[in-house]
């Protein structure tokens, strides 16, 4: 840790803060700075947001304490505002993987700033256990979480007299899905978005909700006899699981785990932390070491296969080594109970709190990907998501249903043609891309493909070892980036 840059803007504000803290409102104690390798310092800041924004009646004015990351190293004065909309998870992990940024601030001059989503990280309106209780929970919604970016933003510009300064919002995966929709619900705010890997098609339920696990299959498919492997292993494992007590400690002893199965417990638990792992390697094969889901190789996903294809002791046992790639950890065996938790999100909730408001708004909002079916859709063996096992699931847990057609009529679906000034970018190798934009909707609404590249790869920070691709693919973005400020300086300052 570090003292935070000492220049004449970060005392302004400090005066501010403490002079007006009412509207800044963080307690001096809690601002600190912090440094990571090459990414410049931030401050560590809290927000007082309304609790709920659109109830007049339901909360009053109660507020919450919603933590923002700002960092003034690249800004000058007239310069743009970048602001990443914080996703499912502590703002500091999305702020620590998120280089591109940062390398492209000072080409802008831009002050940067990551906000954290409520319910998730620090930002919980009621504290760790009542947070995820009624009636609070209730307040975990997509427009409630804009609403507070809004709010904050607005704050923020006024405290640094940057009224005028242009606004550029960034995520990825669920952040960049906000950060478009920051784009349509709050033009007069945002003037431009660079929404990477997100899947706005299929979170809204429209298209085949079977393509997330059937992309997984062709990343691992592309490496010669992976998939064959994969397949053989699984079965393999499916005939011990109709083997009695015997199958089942021997399925025990080639994965390692901490706690034996047997036939009434475990064995569908271990199909999904075997799944879990292929997902999120497939998910995050960059082609260089990295830690954003766990530590895992340079291309994870050509280190699992050859696990598999070389092990010389049989399929199961190089699918064990290969699923341990990614489920990193200093004990001798796997707890597949508390690496990998069953939610509504096939694909993963990960564990924690965290986990709990993704699973909410998994039963709420959006729409998941539809689980695995073996045969000519995926490499996995049959275990379904069907809609009715979510709302069953959703009404056993949280007495709700979904609404799966919500974010259609909200955040208009694949109908764009009405708002302007967003990117979305998707890497090829990326499950999600084929539930996100893949095709330009007009001259400002711009779809960004990247062939070599995995999920939000291009907001990732530059690296000697990218594929030209998405080097090509962070130019077209900075170009676009470039047009969006350009416009939107001219129109404030007339």
């Amino acid at each position: 840790m570090i003292s935070f840059r000492r220049s004449i803007l970060a005392l302004q504000l400090l005066i501010l803060c403490l002079l007006h803290c009412a509207e800044c409102r963080f307690p001096f104690k809690d601002v600190h700075a912090s440094r990571t390798g090459d990414i410049p310092p931030y401050k560590e800041l809290f927000f007082d947001n309304l609790l709920d924004h659109f109830n007049y009646g339901s909360f009053g004015e109660e507020t919450y304490r919603q933590r923002y990351l700002l960092s003034n190293t690249y800004w000058k004065a007239g310069g743009p505002i970048f602001f990443y909309t914080g996703n499912e998870g502590p703002i500091t992990n999305f702020y620590n993987n998120t280089g591109f940024i940062f390398d492209i601030a000072p080409k802008f001059n831009a002050l940067i700033i990551f906000a954290e989503h409520r319910f998730y990280g620090q930002s919980l309106p009621a504290g760790p256990v009542k947070s995820f209780q009624s009636p609070y929970l209730g307040l975990l919604t997509i427009e409630q979480a804009l609403a507070d970016f809004a709010v904050l933003l607005s704050s923020v510009k006024a405290e640094l007299n940057a009224t005028d300064s242009a606004v550029i919002s960034f995520g990825g995966s669920y952040g960049g899905m906000l950060a478009a929709y920051m784009r349509q619900k709050y033009p007069n705010i945002i003037d431009g978005a660079l929404a990477a890997s997100s899947p706005v098609l299929s979170i809204a339920d429209i298209g085949d909700n079977g393509t997330f696990f059937r992309d997984v299959t062709n990343v691992f498919k592309a490496n010669e006899g992976c998939e064959p492997r994969v397949r053989e292993a699984f079965t393999a494992m499916d005939a011990l699981s109709k083997n009695g007590k015997a199958g089942f400690a021997n399925l025990t002893t080639t994965f390692q785990l901490c706690d034996p199965l047997d036939p009434n417990r475990g064995y569908k638990q271990l199909i999904g932390w075997v799944r879990n792992a292929f997902a999120s390697m497939a998910m995050v094969n960059y082609p260089y070491p990295a830690n954003f889901l766990g530590p895992l190789p340079a291309w994870p996903v050509n280190a699992a296969c050859g696990l598999i294809t070389n092990s010389t002791v049989g399929a199961m046992a190089g699918l064990a080594q290969a699923a341990s790639l990614f489920y990193t950890n200093t004990q001798k065996c796997y707890d597949i109970w508390s690496e990998f938790v069953d939610c509504a999100d096939p694909t993963g909730c990960g564990t924690g709190n965290d986990a709990t408001a993704w699973d909410y708004q998994a039963c709420t909002q959006m729409t998941l990907s539809g689980g695995t079916y073996g045969g000519d859709k995926d490499m996995f063996p049959y275990l379904p998501w069907t809609k009715d096992m979510r709302k069953a699931y959703c009404g056993k847990h949280y007495n709700i249903q979904p609404r799966d057609t919500e974010l259609r009529t909200e955040y208009w679906g694949g109908d764009l043609q009405a708002t302007s000034n967003i990117i979305y970018s998707n890497g090829l190798l990326d499950p999600w891309h084929d539930g996100g934009i893949l095709k330009n909707v007009s001259d400002t609404i711009v779809a960004v493909t990247i062939k070599d590249g995995a999920h939000h790869l291009d907001l990732r920070a530059s690296d000697p070892r990218d594929p030209q691709s998405v080097i090509v693919a962070r130019q077209q973005e900075v170009e676009l980036i470039r047009q969006f400020v350009k416009k939107a300086t001219t129109v404030k300052q007339r």
